[in-house]
């Protein structure tokens, strides 16, 4: 692991937070940063892009859960859990979401913080080797951290919310992604049956991205499932 990486504390527990960053300093650690809610600690992971983040599975606005399955979606940076759900049965289901530990509440920080070490000791030689690339989809390359779409080498521009629909579109082409998963995928939220928001999204995204928006070659509807991005060859 780069020394000049994060490490991410997901804890609506603000107290417990600066224990921890503390602890961790001492160990060495100095780049630490913390967040107290699902939303904030998603915008902090995407801005800070930590080599580790401790998360908390109950927090205010939602489950660590779900956080941690946003997550594995674009990274596998270890994740720890802190909980103090103590049963066998969150346990298995904190690792089977891809988590890489799970530590119950109450703990001893200076615990966690070796715990900390030998996961980012684990992750350090393919984090070193393995530098994040670009994905390749077709003509279309999405920067590793999918915030720039390019075409034939040439860059589009385009809003969160249409770069969000080509992250799910190319990292599963020509697989047929429904209205339901590309909503709650993209907008975070529950899909409540209304088609027009994301059918007016996908027609703006043509319009940039394909020669003849009204007759698609690689966003293509299909019928009474969704749509799906095609990929020639």
């Amino acid at each position: 692991m780069a020394s000049d990486q994060w490490i991410l504390i997901i804890d609506d527990e603000e107290d417990l937070a600066r224990l921890m960053g503390t602890v961790l300093h001492k160990e060495g650690i100095i780049n630490v940063v913390t967040a107290g809610t699902v939303a904030d600690g998603w915008a902090k992971f995407q801005e800070f892009n930590p080599g580790l983040v401790l998360l908390d599975i109950m927090l205010p606005d939602g489950e660590g859960y779900d956080l941690c399955k946003q997550i594995r979606e674009v990274s596998n940076v270890p994740i720890l859990f802190m909980s103090a759900k103590d049963e066998e049965i969150d346990k298995i289901l904190g690792l089977a979401i891809g988590g890489d530990d799970y530590i119950t509440k109450p703990f001893s920080p200076k615990e966690v913080a070796y715990r900390v070490k030998a996961q980012l000791r684990r992750a350090g030689f393919s984090e070193e080797k393995a530098a994040p690339k670009n994905l390749q989809v077709g003509p279309f390359e999405l920067s590793a951290n999918e915030t720039e779409l390019k075409k034939d080498s040439k860059t589009i521009e385009l809003t969160a919310k249409e770069i969000g629909l080509m992250s799910c579109f190319m990292h599963h082409p020509n697989q047929i992604l429904s209205k339901e998963t590309l909503f709650e995928h993209v907008w975070g939220d529950e899909f409540f049956g209304s088609d027009n928001t994301v059918m007016v999204h996908i027609r703006r995204l043509r319009e940039k991205i394909e020669i003849d928006p009204s007759n698609p070659s690689y966003l293509l509807t299909v019928k009474g499932l969704g749509y799906k991005l095609h990929t020639k060859g």
